[in-house]
């Protein structure tokens, strides 16, 4: 299930989006609005919803947080774009891989999720 937090995630939401792949989630982080939309099987499934609720394509970008040991990581083919001068899978520009991690650790760091 896909969730798109405004606030904190609950327990009960971080269940329901680690229930596609278990021990991690992927997750479309709008970098701008400091908003995620985070479950499903693919990144671009959480970017569609982002979208949907009228976040701008280029303020997205795709990680994956591993709720288990607190991590992320900024991998995701939604991030191959050359017109924002990401040419890579990775996010490689730092100023924003600190607003990914900002963002994702407010907002579902250290919840419950078992």
């Amino acid at each position: 299930m896909i969730h798109v937090l405004h606030s904190r995630a609950t327990p009960e939401q971080m269940q329901q989006m680690t229930e596609a792949l278990g021990i991690y989630l992927k997750l479309a982080v709008d970098v701008e609005a400091q908003i995620l939309a985070g479950g499903g099987d693919l990144h671009s499934e959480c970017e569609e919803v982002l979208l949907e609720q009228g976040s701008s394509q280029s303020n997205i970008w795709g990680a994956n947080w591993y709720p288990r040991k607190q991590t992320l990581d900024y991998e995701s083919l939604i991030n191959i774009r050359a017109r924002d001068h990401n040419r890579s899978m990775e996010v490689q520009n730092s100023l924003i891989r600190e607003k990914i991690q900002k963002i994702v650790h407010n907002l579902l760091g250290d919840v419950p999720w078992q």
